[in-house]
């Protein structure tokens, strides 16, 4: 697993823990599943699912009620990232502001990463 013992590989903003927490209760579920697939305009797209079971190589973040489970192969994709939650009058979902992206899309859906040297020096 990719982090730096003793700190969180992602945070969540209060928004963000309040919708996480919501969702929980609503679905009974263990929490939300991020991660990162290959698509959109820049290369990679988040991705985020309901989990009922942690698997033995996910790396949770607990914060205030709200369980974050970061899937193996993203990882080192998201460490730093602090996730948000907006409401504006057209949309609302999660946010990420994540230091390893290096560009994002105009509809800001896609991303591109920053390369695996530059990923690792960022880290340590």
């Amino acid at each position: 697993m990719f982090g730096i013992p003793g700190k969180q590989a992602v945070t969540l903003t209060p928004r963000a823990v309040r919708q996480i927490t919501r969702l929980m209760d609503r679905d009974s579920v263990k929490g939300l599943r991020i991660g990162v697939k290959k698509g959109g305009c820049a290369g990679m797209e988040y991705t985020m699912e309901y989990v009922a079971e942690v698997e033995p190589h996910d790396e949770v973040v607990e914060q205030d009620g709200a369980r974050v489970i970061i899937a193996p192969m993203a990882q080192m994709f998201l460490f730093g990232t602090e996730i948000d939650y907006e409401t504006s009058l057209l949309e609302s979902g999660f946010r990420f502001n994540n230091p390893n992206v290096s560009e994002a899309c105009g509809c800001g859906e896609s991303i591109k990463f920053h390369d695996d040297a530059e990923m690792k020096q960022r880290a340590g």
